[in-house]
């Protein structure tokens, strides 16, 4: 008789258990917020940057390529995005417009 009691007093016991389930993945979601805010959304906000300053490119502005290249571009092709940059007297090259890195300071 004491064992069908004790049996009886564990299965009320389980029901609790449940709300303890829900409560294990708050910690993961916790995480999974400070990630976005710490990690991703600045990512993205400087992307967004990047983008801007790459549509407002013109003749005449002083740029730096990611490569650590400073040049002033003379030419822009919006239809194959590529910018020509004069980088000395008579030295004109081409670049991707993805891979100015920013514009340079005068």
């Amino acid at each position: 008789m004491f064992s069908v009691a004790y049996a009886m007093g564990t299965g009320g016991g389980g029901e609790s258990a449940g709300g303890g389930g829900l409560m294990a993945f708050l910690p993961f979601v916790l995480i999974i917020v400070i990630f976005y805010f710490l990690l991703i959304r600045p990512q993205q906000k400087k992307q967004k940057k990047h983008r801007e300053m790459l549509g407002t490119l013109s003749k005449g502005d002083r740029v730096v390529t990611s490569g650590g290249m400073f040049g002033t571009i003379v030419g822009i092709s919006d239809k194959d995005n590529i910018v020509v940059l004069r980088i000395g007297e008579n030295t004109k090259v081409e670049f991707l417009r993805s891979s100015i890195a920013g514009k340079a300071d005068k």
